[in-house]
Formats: C-alpha cells, structure tokens, sequence
C-alpha cells in the first residue's frame, strides 16, 4: 500500500534503458489479416469495425479529405491498440504520456490549419471573426478565436491522456483495496475483485471509444478546413 500511486504510469526499462520501443509495436502482433495463418471471425471482426470507422468519418469528406483516409485509420488503429497496453502485466500505456499524445494531436491539427488556409483561406480566416459582431468587439474576439483554434490540440491530447489515466488509476486503487482486504474480509474481497473484472471491461471500452473520438475530431478538423 505504500507503492506511489503513480508508479503503474513511469516508464519501465529494460537494461536501465526505455522498454517503449519494444512495447509500442507489439499491439500490431494483433491484427490479422486475409494472408495471415491463423485467419479467422477475429480478422473479419476487426475488418469490419475499420470499414464502419472508416465510413463514419469519411462520409461527408470532400476528394481532398478522403485522401486521408489511411492515415485516419491507422491512427485510429494505432490508439485502439495501444490503450489497451496497461491492462498487461509489466506493461505499460504510452497513451498515459501527455508527451506522446501531444506528439500524435499537434502534427494532425497543423496539417488541417495548412490545408484550410491553401484551399480555404478566406473562409479559414472568416471563422477568426463571427459574422455580425459589433465593431467595437472585434479585436477581442479575433483573440479568443485565434486562442480556441491554438488551444485544439491541447485539448485532444489533454482529453486523451486524462480519460486513460483516470480509468488506470481507479483500477489501481480497487486492486489495492482487494489486496488489503484479502486478509481480513473474503466477502469484501470477492465484492472488489467482482468490480475490478467490471472495470477492466469498461476500461477496454473506454480505450477503443477514446481512440474512436481522438481521430473523429481530428476528421472533424480536416471536414472544416478542406
């Protein structure tokens, strides 16, 4: 009960060198594919959620927008199968790290604003100023438009880390609290455990969903600047 709380989010190493080089990939271990060995209803299933994915957040595209359409979906696969990753014994979700989304959030958002300002450029810079504002309030609000548009890919990297961290940590507290109960109150004890095994369901469900929303704004963003 000591541990920090917060030991579960650190970086492990291998050799007293990062093991997130060799943690990353792994999740690609798990797709499946048409000439894959043991293709099965399991490749068919994560065929089909990426067709669904895709039709979903390609549907009102342009030809321009839909050219991203593979980097989309291997985005959205990529965080679909890394949030999952701290669930693993001696493992660890590189998603946790505000670095790391931020890494993911501020190219994808500045590839959108660049689009939007060579196709769009005039409608890019109308959203500056809403149309019909007092003149008196125009500098202002072109300020807050200009710190809303920055602000973006803060949000979704911030929106990312908060909602894996926050599921890591709730499982952390409950598997403490089943351990200390072990030894004083079996029925508290199958009571916790029986809400862990509900939590770690739901935190898988929040990882595919959070991976889902991250790309969706991110095609929302595209949607408006092309």
């Amino acid at each position: 009960m000591n541990e920090n709380l917060f030991t579960s989010f650190s970086t492990p190493t291998i050799l007293n060198q990062p093991a997130t080089i060799p943690i990353i990939p792994f999740p690609t271990l798990l797709i499946l594919t048409s000439k894959h060995p043991r293709y099965n209803r399991l490749a068919t299933i994560q065929q089909n959620l990426t067709q669904l994915a895709l039709k979903q957040m390609m549907a009102t595209h342009n030809a321009t927008g839909q050219t991203w359409s593979l980097m989309l979906m291997s985005l959205v696969t990529f965080i679909a199968m890394t949030n999952p990753l701290g669930l693993l014994p001696y493992s660890f979700t590189p998603t946790t790290q505000l670095s790391m989304n931020l890494a993911m959030a501020i190219p994808l958002w500045a590839g959108t604003v660049m689009l939007g300002f060579r196709f769009k450029a005039k409608n890019s810079l109308a959203h500056l100023l809403p149309q019909g504002t007092p003149t008196p309030l125009i500098p202002m609000l072109v300020v807050i438009e200009t710190m809303s548009l920055l602000i973006q890919p803060m949000a979704l990297a911030v929106r990312l880390t908060a909602n894996i961290t926050a599921g890591h940590l709730l499982m952390h507290l409950v598997g403490n609290a089943a351990l200390a109960l072990s030894t004083t109150n079996f029925s508290m004890t199958l009571l916790t455990s029986m809400l862990l095994v509900l939590l770690t369901a739901l935190e898988i469900a929040v990882a595919l969903i959070q991976a889902y929303v991250f790309t969706l704004l991110i095609s929302l963003y595209l949607r408006n600047n092309t």
